[in-house]
């Protein structure tokens, strides 16, 4: 989920597939190529192999963050009562998307589905289609304009905000810089959402990987999108202001709840360098 608005094509209503720009690496494709997809492009895969060259556990540490969401968008859906999800920075479609792992529980429950890569709408609209019962949605937007997303009729009709929300922000943060506020947009995003909302956040970090430098790590997206900014556990953490973290609390993702009849493969170097959380509006 990446992107200005400024940067974005002025006609926003040609076909997306006409705006995809195979030149420039998207954090959406380079973590499609990651996770084993097929929806990207050589410059994804550049990107995505010089990450690997900074950290050789990329891969597993990719796949570690997309089983924490499963896990955590299951904990919404059953242990907290959940209904409706806005899934902000969603990604290409893979296996064990939001809708689908909700949906098991609650046949009933809603997903909105919001990125800013076209490539992401041309996939979602064919893909991401809920059961005959709930409502699934996706459109394309930015982080960046929470009052266009929010506003959005598309989310009106699947999002009910007289009702608590589940509001994800997967691995979406880390691509805004300190100057494009990102605090300040999930403040304004729990403005709007009701007490007993809940907030399911992850963030890369460096705090496991004390010989790699900032720049080390942001380098493969120096041509993309979007920058690579890690945050440590205390600025994560600030992004809970307001909110109520349930236990664990903010930990390493492979350390959220984990369950014990899902294989956890080794990761190189022993961490997956990403914080998840989950926290409740009081």
């Amino acid at each position: 989920m990446t992107g200005s608005a400024d940067a974005l094509p002025p006609v926003r209503d040609q076909s997306p597939a006409s705006r995809i720009d195979p030149n420039i690496p998207h954090p959406a494709r380079i973590y499609d190529y990651l996770l084993g997809g097929k929806d990207h492009f050589m410059s994804d895969r550049e990107a995505a192999e010089q990450l690997v060259r900074v950290s050789p556990g990329t891969r597993e540490g990719v796949r570690a963050h997309r089983a924490f969401l499963r896990r955590a968008v299951r904990h919404l859906a059953t242990k907290a009562g959940i209904t409706q999800f806005l899934d902000i920075g969603t990604g290409i479609p893979t296996q064990g998307n939001t809708h689908e792992i909700a949906q098991q529980v609650n046949p009933y429950a809603r997903v909105a589905y919001v990125d800013n890569d076209p490539i992401v709408l041309v996939h979602g609209r064919a893909l991401l289609t809920g059961t005959t019962t709930g409502m699934t949605t996706v459109i394309e937007a930015d982080l960046r304009e929470p009052d266009v997303i929010l506003s959005h009729p598309e989310i009106r009709r699947v999002i009910d905000f007289s009702k608590p929300v589940g509001l994800i922000l997967a691995g979406v943060l880390h691509f805004l810089t300190d100057d494009e506020a990102p605090h300040q947009l999930v403040e304004y995003c729990k403005a709007v959402v009701l007490p007993g909302s809940h907030l399911l956040l992850s963030h890369i970090t460096l705090d496991f990987a004390p010989k790699v430098q900032q720049e080390e790590l942001g380098k493969p997206y120096e041509n993309g999108t979007a920058p690579m900014i890690p945050r440590t556990h205390a600025d994560v953490t600030r992004f809970f202001t307001g909110w109520d973290l349930i236990e664990p609390g903010l930990v390493e993702v492979v350390d959220w709840r984990p369950d014990e009849n899902e294989y956890q493969e080794p990761i190189p170097g022993g961490h997956a360098w990403a914080y998840g959380g989950i926290a409740v509006k009081p």
